[in-house]
């Protein structure tokens, strides 16, 4: 279920692997629209009171030169023993997959950025018998939204940039740029932007910005009775109810996700806004329909 920043920057990676595109700039590589990702498990246990869990492993098939292996990482502060976890992971995966693995560490502020581009060694004395160097995106590579015309052309791009910088001291200004640039989209792709970004930036200081941000994105479609339309002018609980259960099928159908009937009916007919609410945090990593519900 994505409910945290951590949970939202690595999960935009499995449906949207475009937000890579400064990684493969960077090493040189054909652009993530030109190869084939994929999500594979990211499970690297071995043994069972030991478990170990990778956030996102993508295999990537590129246009040219042979394939390979992303291991996502997201960090929002420096952890100890998390370099050998992190060595553990890669030398884990190139064992079982036998292809090569970039590990990419995902943080919000400079200081944890330097320390997680290591390199983390298992040494004696002069001699290091492994080294782990993460590719670190941060504030300090991914760059900033500064041209609202770019939120319309890349969201993704977008969403996951202001993820990023909303520790900086521009984030308000980055936020209020992207707010701007997501008026130019359809309703539908404008909300399941927002509500992204929304769940990406729980528990930073610029949430509420956001949230108030929304509602810029809510009046440029006016008696479109939009999810934010509802929440924000009208108020009500049966609107709020019934733009939640939109958004969820929304969320599922750009996901591919297909939703049988009885589904479809169960959720339009929930009042519940806490449990839309839970079911809509389900759908952003649901794999079917009936994830949803999995724990009732």
């Amino acid at each position: 279920m994505v409910t945290s920043t951590h949970e939202a920057s690595h999960r935009i990676f499995q449906d949207h692997p475009e937000v890579l595109t400064p990684v493969f700039e960077a090493l040189g590589l054909p652009p993530p629209a030109k190869a084939i990702i994929e999500a594979i498990t990211p499970d690297a246990t071995e043994i069972k009171p030991l478990e170990r869990r990778v956030d996102t492993v993508l295999r990537v098939e590129p246009s040219e030169g042979d394939g390979f292996l992303i291991a996502l990482e997201t960090q929002t502060t420096r952890a100890s023993g998390k370099g050998t976890s992190w060595s553990y992971y890669v030398a884990y995966l190139h064992a079982k997959f036998g292809m090569p693995v970039l590990l990419v560490t995902v943080c919000r502020d400079r200081p944890t950025a330097s320390w997680a581009a290591g390199p983390f060694e298992c040494r004696v004395g002069p001699w290091a018998t492994q080294s782990t160097r993460p590719f670190v995106l941060s504030p300090a590579n991914v760059p900033e939204i500064t041209d609202e015309s770019a939120v319309a052309r890349e969201p993704a791009l977008a969403t996951f940039s202001a993820i990023v910088h909303s520790n900086s001291p521009h984030a308000p200004a980055i936020l209020s740029m992207v707010a701007r640039g997501m008026r130019a989209l359809d309703a539908a792709t404008a909300k399941y932007w927002c509500e992204w970004l929304e769940v990406g930036l729980e528990n930073t200081p610029v949430r509420e910005t956001w949230r108030e941000l929304e509602k810029m994105v809510a009046t440029y479609f006016p008696g479109r009775g939009t999810l934010f339309e509802e929440t924000y002018l009208e108020g009500k609980a049966e609107g709020k109810a019934e733009g939640k259960a939109e958004a969820i099928l929304q969320v599922l159908e750009k996901r591919a996700v297909p939703v049988p009937e009885a589904t479809r009916d169960r959720i339009t007919t929930c009042t519940d806004l806490d449990t839309l609410t839970l079911w809509f945090d389900r759908s952003l990593t649901a794999t079917m329909a009936e994830d949803l519900f999995v724990e009732e």
